[in-house]
Formats: structure tokens, C-alpha cells, sequence
């Protein structure tokens, strides 16, 4: 795999989630207009995007890391464990 830029890298991280959709949950209807960057950095060689998805109360979201020396992409899907307010220390 060669990434050519930060939107190209943001590109794939987009389509992997899509795949993991299809693969995982295939009864979730998705597509790429559901798939949106959160963050994204790139340092010397290497590449990280986190990526979520519009559906709501899923809970999803994906951490995608490019090795630039191996050329590999990794990836670690999340879901939401729960959601909490505190008011106080």
C-alpha cells in the first residue's frame, strides 16, 4: 500500500470502515456518505485517522494507523461503552 497524501490516507481510512460495515454488520445500510474524519495527523512517515459514521446511536468509531516504513495500515474499531456527565472531581 502507498498513501500520496493526507486526503488520499483519509480516503482509504473512509473505505476500510465502510468494509468493516459490510463485513461486521451487514444488516447496517452505510455507505461513504455516512463515514466522516474526526481527526487525522501525519508524522515523519506514519499516518493517524479516526473515523466515525452519521448512524445514529451506534457508538462506532475506527482508529486507523499507516506504518510508512512497512507499509501497512492498521486498524482498531471501537464502540461506546457509556456516556457519563460529572459535576464534580
Amino acid at each position: 500500500m502507498v498513501i500520496t497524501g493526507m486526503r488520499h490516507f483519509e480516503n482509504v481510512c473512509q473505505k476500510k470502515l465502510v468494509e468493516w460495515y459490510h463485513e461486521k454488520r451487514p444488516n447496517t445500510p452505510i455507505d461513504l456518505g455516512d463515514v466522516f474524519t474526526v481527526w487525522s495527523c501525519k508524522t515523519l512517515q506514519n499516518y493517524k485517522c479516526l473515523v466515525s459514521t452519521t448512524i445514529s446511536g451506534d457508538g462506532i468509531y475506527a482508529e486507523y494507523t499507516f506504518n510508512g516504513d512497512k507499509q501497512e495500515l492498521y486498524e482498531d474499531v471501537y464502540g461506546k461503552i457509556t456516556n457519563a456527565c460529572h459535576t464534580e472531581e
